[in-house]
């Protein structure tokens, strides 16, 4: 059986030592580090992942402010709102919650923002210093997973890391970060051949392409470590049967929510092959945030110097 790669353990230890880094920070007076969010609609699931930025931000000692705009702001609100908080001496960290309504330009949107700002790291500056392996601001998920396995004696060095997913948020910059780690990776992607047989050469194998169950156990070279990025809700647990052969009871609960939350790989397969997983939820899904609050406070130092 696997062992568990807990993101909940990890997510806490980080926030532990980015609040001691603010206190730190702050001890002879100096003003909070600060992180706007700028929210636009009223998406039900960015509702819920805004509530969980500003309570670790609160956790953290790190000051928070939300710009809420109707659904029906114009490109001209947003970008004076990202403006206005480019210009602001108390806030070090911006982000856009992603989705964003469709007439708005959500790359233009980003790229407006102040690359030492950035703290989701999606500006070209900060993914050019990434592929230049210099220090910046990088992705948030990608940097939670690398802090995951690190933090848990993981080994990346000399190991096949294979990546489903080239997504900008997740697959891209994961895959650089594993070769400046000194890993052989491959990415693949909804038109690679052959995928099950690159998967099960994989000694790290990362998820991450919204499909629930889409890996199943035997694509898993045994002793595998697997990550699983993959957040999908499902609101009708027969259409999923693989679930009965993971933990029955964890699901039962969700089960009669209405609704589970289940990953891109098939856990209860994959944890009798692999050596560790994620699993979901608690296993990415709190470093993301974990690492948000790490980005604040590192942006936070950067302008105070």
């Amino acid at each position: 059986m696997a062992q568990i790669l807990d993101g909940k353990i990890a997510a806490q230890k980080i926030l532990d030592t980015v609040r001691e880094g603010v206190v730190t920070s702050t001890q002879y007076n100096f003003r909070k580090p600060g992180l706007a969010v700028i929210v636009v609609g009223d998406n039900p699931a960015s509702q819920v992942y805004v509530g969980h930025k500003l309570k670790a931000c609160e956790s953290v000692g790190i000051f928070s402010k939300e710009y809420r705009l109707p659904s029906s702001a114009a490109m001209e609100e947003v970008t004076l709102a990202i403006d206005e908080l480019n210009r602001s001496q108390n806030i070090d960290g911006i982000l856009v919650q992603m989705p964003l309504p469709s007439h708005l330009d959500a790359i233009n949107l980003v790229n407006r923002i102040d690359p030492s700002k950035d703290v989701d790291g999606f500006t070209p500056h900060n993914q050019i210093r990434l592929l230049q392996g210099r220090k910046g601001l990088f992705p948030c998920t990608p940097l939670g997973i690398m802090r995951l396995l690190e933090i848990n004696n993981v080994t990346v060095r000399g190991k096949h890391a294979v990546i489903l997913g080239r997504s900008i948020i997740v697959g891209k910059p994961l895959s650089t970060m594993m070769l400046e780690s000194n890993a052989t990776v491959t990415v693949t992607h909804s038109h690679t051949e052959h995928l099950k047989e690159i998967c099960q050469k994989a000694d790290i194998l990362v998820a991450a392409v919204g499909r629930p169950g889409f890996v199943h156990g035997s694509w898993i070279k045994p002793g595998a470590v697997v990550v699983d990025v993959g957040i999908n809700r499902i609101t009708n647990p027969s259409a999923a049967p693989y679930l009965k052969l993971s933990e029955p009871e964890r699901y039962s609960q969700l089960i009669n929510k209405g609704s589970l939350l289940v990953g891109d790989v098939r856990f209860g397969e994959a944890e009798q092959v692999a050596s560790f997983i994620t699993p979901v939820p608690g296993g990415v899904g709190p470093l993301t945030v974990a690492m948000l609050m790490s980005n604040t406070l590192d942006a936070y130092r950067m302008r105070k110097k």
